[in-house]
């Protein structure tokens, strides 16, 4: 408004067809050309998984991995700590990283894993921003995520080196209970929103169609 001949760029990792207007209409974006590159990952593999013996699943799977690097996403801080804890005890390379931690020990631990000093990262969702590490050859949500987007952008760190990389999600409705619940405490606009974006994702889970058909459709891509 105050600088009308200013160009303006906005720019999201991730947005569907309905941000993406959202966007353009907030701020009041004239004369607008929308570019938006290809959501396929062709060497990516993604699964769902049913929760059964979650722990073992998750420990069977790193046993078969040895020395490759890799994120697991935690819905809490406490689940991201005593994840990785386990994980140590049973003698294989892992740190914690969320927002409870100092940030010096967040830096520490974020350097560690991107120089390979470590291999498994057990993070919340204040683990993402700014990572650019090449060799993540799996990123495993043994939680629920909040949202597609937020999937589509913690598994989009693996594989950045082009390489096959592994993409699991571990499911279980109680999950999705845990979210609905969190989403029952929010204003109701803010509540709406939020429970359409966890409907979608519980969809995506449940469902039996390929994982990527449902991915690049839900971002508006044949």
């Amino acid at each position: 408004t105050h600088f009308p001949r200013v160009p303006v760029i906005a720019l999201t990792a991730t947005a569907e067809t309905i941000t993406r207007k959202d966007i353009i209409e907030k701020l009041a974006l004239r004369h607008q050309n929308i570019f938006v590159s290809s959501f396929n990952r062709p060497n990516i593999t993604y699964t769902v998984l049913p929760k059964h013996d979650t722990y073992r699943q998750l420990k069977n799977y790193l046993l078969s991995r040895p020395n490759e690097s890799g994120i697991i996403y935690t819905l809490s801080r406490a689940g991201a700590a005593a994840l990785a804890d386990d994980l140590a005890a049973d003698g294989f390379s892992a740190l914690p990283y969320h927002a409870g931690l100092d940030t010096a020990t967040r830096t520490k631990h974020q350097t560690l894993f991107q120089k390979d000093d470590i291999k498994i990262i057990c993070a919340t969702i204040a683990f993402g921003m700014g990572i650019d590490k090449s060799n993540v050859r799996f990123v495993i949500h043994y939680d629920l995520p909040k949202n597609i987007e937020s999937y589509y952008q913690e598994i989009g760190r693996a594989g950045r080196d082009g390489l096959k990389a592994d993409c699991f999600l571990l499911y279980s409705h109680s999950d999705s209970q845990k979210i609905r619940f969190f989403i029952s405490q929010k204003e109701e606009t803010e509540r709406r929103v939020a429970e359409r974006q966890l409907a979608t994702l519980v969809h995506y889970a449940e469902s039996d169609r390929c994982r990527r058909f449902s991915l690049l459709q839900y971002f508006g891509e044949e």
